[in-house]
């Protein structure tokens, strides 16, 4: 499998990907729907602040920031883990290994083919945020749009990898799907989906600045909200594609040994 064959069929893969989605609407929008935790928290926080701000946060301070977290959540999601878990039970990976094409790719073009669709749902709640809480719901300053951008790629791409890792935990184990929830329970405690890192203590956000948790959704909310300097923001963006570039690495040997132990099973 060359490298020039990949690039090649990667635009074929995202129309694949792209016509599941539409395929698979239904899901899809159950899939979107069931991701309103931030318009929950946004009504309690937003209830707290009304007799005093919870640190920087005012009442139209959480409804940006939750509104940023709901359009974040909708265009770094990935779910390969349970891709991943499905197909080594079932035995469809075997199916895959044959292609010409790494199933890394697969799924990985897959998840992206449900961008178009989850930002039909992400854009409105955007503009709803500028209406409501005004400029300050989107960067103040030309370099925050880049960076923006980066840091949701890098958001998915965190994403995206902590879950071929996991997922590929299953070609070790019966199932990998408590290490998924176990994930999760982390993901929300330490990401920023259900209150901003900024108001949480001292030492939880020591722990969370070196997790990749809040890297996945807190950090790109924090930066479309303009909470952080330059220098501030770039340190974390550079923080975070460390751990892009340290899950990366632990995403390929694990997917290595795993397909080892996969043939050697007679997968």
């Amino acid at each position: 499998m060359s490298l020039r064959t990949t690039v090649r069929a990667l635009p074929t893969l995202l129309r694949v990907g792209f016509s599941e989605a539409l395929a698979y609407r239904a899901e899809l929008l159950i899939w979107v729907l069931s991701t309103t935790m931030p318009f929950i928290m946004m009504a309690l926080w937003t209830a707290v602040a009304r007799d005093a701000p919870v640190g920087r946060y005012g009442p139209s301070g959480f409804v940006g920031y939750f509104l940023a977290t709901f359009v974040v959540r909708q265009l770094t999601g990935a779910w390969a883990a349970w891709q991943i878990n499905y197909e080594v039970r079932q035995g469809t990976l075997a199916m895959r290994l044959l292609r010409p094409i790494s199933p890394l790719w697969a799924y990985a073009t897959e998840n992206l083919g449900a961008v178009p669709m989850r930002v039909l749902v992400a854009v409105p709640v955007a503009v709803i945020a500028v209406l409501v809480v005004g400029p300050k719901a989107v960067p103040q300053h030309w370099w925050g749009w880049p960076l923006l951008l980066v840091s949701m790629l890098g958001g998915w791409l965190i994403t995206f990898l902590a879950n071929v890792c996991i997922g590929t935990m299953a070609l070790f184990m019966e199932s990998s799907q408590k290490v998924m929830d176990i994930w999760l329970v982390l993901f929300f405690i330490f990401s920023g989906y259900m209150f901003p890192m900024g108001i949480a203590p001292d030492w939880m956000n020591t722990i969370s600045d070196w997790l990749p948790f809040r890297y996945q959704i807190g950090l790109p909310a924090e930066v479309m909200t303009g909470v952080y300097s330059l220098p501030e923001t770039l340190g974390l963006v550079a923080r975070q594609w460390l751990w892009v570039v340290v899950l990366l690495g632990f995403t390929v040997t694990l997917w290595r040994r795993g397909l080892r132990r996969f043939a050697a099973y007679g997968g």
